[in-house]
């Protein structure tokens, strides 16, 4: 089963885990992507701690990042333009970038 970060609850670092989580099936028009490198920047921190909820609003299990590299192993329907083995930088709305597999 693939690997992906979460937490249960705002707070520091010392609330993430590594999970292992179900093999994301691509839908119409998205991709499964196999991260390479992934980020998080400043405001997704302050996200996690729970200081701006208000805007930000979380459900939980929440995910982390959104900045991803890597390559795609899967296309779904409606896709054009990648294939599988393609390279890719990307984004994810869903702070889920911080994973082995990430649809986007």
């Amino acid at each position: 089963m693939p690997k992906a970060v979460r937490y249960d609850e705002f707070g520091g670092i010392d609330v993430l885990r590594v999970d292992e989580v179900e093999r994301p099936l691509p839908g119409d028009g998205q991709v499964l992507v196999r991260v390479k490198a992934a980020g998080i920047n400043p405001g997704e921190a302050v996200i996690r701690t729970g200081a701006v909820a208000d805007m930000f609003p979380s459900t939980f299990p929440s995910g982390q990042g959104s900045d991803l590299a890597g390559v795609i192993e899967e296309v779904g329907a409606g896709v054009s333009g990648f294939r599988p083995g393609d390279e890719v930088i990307g984004f994810s709305n869903k702070r889920a970038s911080q994973a082995e597999l990430v649809l986007v």
